[in-house]
């Protein structure tokens, strides 16, 4: 092996397979289920071949993100549940009053348990894809419980497969998270470089990118941070995870560095004389970019990061063009530049100040699972709908293939359970990506086909089922063209009948997504704009409470900062609902759209705000207390204002709106007439009180139009 590393074009194809994480995912059950296929097919049981590759599948759709010892745990619940469901069916088949009533409870329980925990998630999909796939292959199993033992002996084979290979290597699912977090920074930081210059529009629409891109960002830390506490119960020699959790504290560190403003950017690129600091602002951006995408990159591929050299040298051309221009030390530009030149240090030393004697804490659920079920037990939350929604639509879907013996009729609860979302918007991009990717299965199988043999069509199933997952999370309408290929293959193989099934495959998958689109359409729909007020209340509140964790850090330095941590997350991921809300409401019916203006207008604001705290946030450990003396004063000041606006969201007493504007003026007007207006801190107070003042004036449109709960 390590003279093979040392081949030039092994060593470059090794490092493009790996910085893709799909692959290895794909790759994996491709391996799994191409021995199993042709082991079986060399015996000449095709059937046994087909299901037990679709146990192999239905394994690695369900796999979660553990330590090893936890991924043990995963598989035993796999094995169990998969038994329990593909039996289930095959004793309930003849009694199909007793088989619909059973898969709506089971769907109901399953959906609940899976919002207890990640792991709990997966499994429980899987066993309803096995339950469905048993409900398939009913009629041409040779006995009633074979196909029971074939699916769960499939997904315990790659299951024990892939636990192999995770305990060769068993960080690499760190490796994996924090690489995902790197490569989401990257992006985010690429889009921010096209701020450098740019005009008060041309900003509204970058900032709206930016928030998207966030939304993805914090999802990765979210994630990160999940299987980091996973390791963490599993290892007793918690120092064993001090470079991933120094890489994850880094990440944190980057990202808030990252989402800091100073200014406004169109008021910056207005300057003539900044001009050349604009540009190469923009290129220290694009290169900051690359320089966490090469370190993503080397997580994935073991490779030893590399600081690029062209980093040092724009960071001193930038210091020769600050020294020209002569700007105050605390003007926005000067600030930014320092805030690029520490993000530069740091990926610049990743691999140095990693103290494994300073252990970083991690925000816990420390709910028990009872706890995490019962919360999830009323009407209005949205899992629980979920569960209401899928359980209905499969009862729906059962009945009309058996009232109506559709055939095949079992692809339309499996249609189902792929396109029906928690919520409208969701539903409905997958509802045209499934829908789309059947039919373009459908005719590109049909065509190519007959140009296989026996066993070219056994190598192209197999084909199929890696390109499948390879793309299913990438771009789930290729995914299906190819799982679709991988249907036809596998009906020709068991028995010379794959073209005739394609028919009622895509009438199936029609069936399916009408019904799936007709319940989340007419089923406690959540239209977005409903949630407007809430979600903005919410902002409002998760911003207050991380600018007065921020205070706290001012006021007196912590060595584990963990509650400052999880206010900062906690502001991210209510501004990320805000701008999924945006983004959601782009897709509901044209009448339910009527705020999707002030929705796009609040999602570059509250950005903008999150902004201009990060920027606060980030520079909390480099001053001196004399230099908070402004901030101190208005402490109390801006936090009863922000308070007010909270409840003013909250209630529909409209009388203490005047008072908050009121308010936020004179802390605007005090800080343009303070003698110190170049001070940072003043500069971000002034941006954050006109921030909020502007997300008010839109938040009084919607309050005239939504009625509060």
């Amino acid at each position: 092996m390590f003279y093979l590393k040392q081949i030039t074009w092994y060593k470059s194809f090794r490092n493009n397979f790996l910085i893709n994480p799909n692959r290895l995912l794909a790759f994996k059950a491709t391996i799994v289920i191409g021995f199993l296929v042709i082991l079986m097919l060399s015996i000449g049981l095709p059937f046994y071949a087909v299901t037990l590759g679709l146990g192999a599948l239905a394994g690695a759709l369900s796999e979660t993100d553990d330590h090893p010892n936890g991924r043990l745990k995963s598989m035993a619940l796999k094995v169990v549940s998969f038994a329990i469901s593909s039996f289930s069916v095959e004793l309930l088949q003849p009694y199909p009053v007793l088989l619909a009533i059973g898969l709506a409870i089971s769907t109901i329980v399953f959906i609940l348990i899976g919002g207890i925990s990640e792991r709990f998630r997966g499994v429980t999909f899987g066993a309803l894809l096995v339950g469905i796939y048993t409900m398939i292959g009913v009629q041409i199993s040779p006995v009633w419980y074979l196909q029971p033992i074939l699916l769960t002996s499939g997904a315990f084979i790659y299951g024990v497969f892939s636990y192999i290979l995770l305990r060769i290597k068993p960080y690499s699912l760190l490796e994996e998270q924090l690489a995902r977090g790197f490569s989401a920074l990257s992006l985010y930081l690429n889009e921010k470089s096209k701020l450098f210059p740019s005009d008060a529009n041309e900003e509204k629409e970058i900032r709206a990118n930016l928030a998207l891109l966030n939304v993805q960002t914090v999802e990765a830390l979210d994630k990160c941070k999940e299987v980091l506490n996973s390791y963490s119960e599993s290892l007793k020699n918690q120092k064993l995870l001090t470079p991933y959790l120094h890489y994850f504290m880094v990440l944190q560190s980057l990202h808030e560095r990252a989402a800091s403003s100073y200014e406004r950017y169109d008021l910056l690129s207005s300057n003539p004389l900044s001009k050349e600091l604009i540009g190469g602002i923009r290129q220290l951006l694009h290169e900051l970019s690359h320089a966490t995408q090469n370190f993503a990159k080397s997580l994935l591929t073991g490779c030893s990061y590399k600081h690029p050299i062209v980093l040092d040298w724009l960071v001193k051309t930038i210091d020769n063009l600050l020294k020209n221009n002569e700007l105050e030390a605390s003007h926005p530009l000067n600030l930014l530049i320092r805030n690029l030149k520490q993000s530069n240090t740091t990926i610049k030393n990743i691999y140095q100040n990693n103290n494994a004697n300073l252990l970083p804490k991690l925000e816990r659920d420390n709910r028990n699972y009872f706890e995490r079920l019962k919360a999830q037990l009323h009407i209005n939350h949205p899992r629980f709908r979920y569960a209401l929604r899928l359980s209905i639509s499969f009862l729906v879907g059962y009945a009309v293939s058996e009232y109506f013996e559709v055939a095949k009729g079992e692809w339309i609860v499996l249609t189902i359970l792929f396109v029906l979302q928690p919520s409208y918007s969701e539903t409905r991009k997958r509802l045209l990506q499934r829908i789309l990717g059947t039919f373009l299965g459908v005719v590109l199988g049909v065509l190519i086909i007959r140009l296989f043999t026996f066993y070219g069509q056994i190598l192209l199933m197999i084909a199929s089922a890696y390109l499948f997952l390879l793309w299913m999370k990438k771009r789930y309408s290729v995914g299906v063209v190819f799982i679709t290929i991988f249907v036809l293959c596998a009906f020709n193989i068991i028995a010379n009948k794959g073209v005739d099934v394609m028919a009622p495959r895509l009438i199936d998958t029609l069936i399916g997504a009408l019904i799936s689109f007709l319940v989340v359409r007419f089923l406690w729909p959540e239209w977005q704009y409903k949630k407007l007020p809430s979600l903005l209340s919410e902002v409002i509140h998760k911003n207050t409470a991380y600018f007065r964790a921020i205070l706290n850090e001012y006021k007196q330095a912590t060595t584990d900062d963990l509650a400052y941590r999880i206010a900062r997350r906690e502001a991210h991921r209510a501004d990320n609902a805000l701008v999924m809300a945006w983004q959601n409401m782009q897709l509901d019916p044209k009448k339910q759209q009527q705020l999707k203006n002030t929705a796009f207008t609040l999602t570059y604001l509250n950005h903008a705000l999150l902004s201009y705290l990060s920027a606060l946030g980030a520079h909390r450990t480099t001053h001196q207390n004399i230099e908070t003396s402004h901030l101190l004063t208005f402490e109390n000041h801006i936090l009863k204002v922000l308070d007010k606006t909270c409840n003013w969201l909250t209630t529909q007493d409209n009388t203490d709106f005047e008072n908050i504007e009121e308010s936020l003026e004179e802390i605007r007007q005090y800080l343009v007439n303070t003698k110190e207006p170049t001070q940072m801190q003043t500069i971000l107070l002034f941006n954050i009180a006109e921030v909020t003042l502007q997300i008010l004036e839109q938040a009084k449109l919607f309050k005239l139009t939504v009625k509060f709960n």
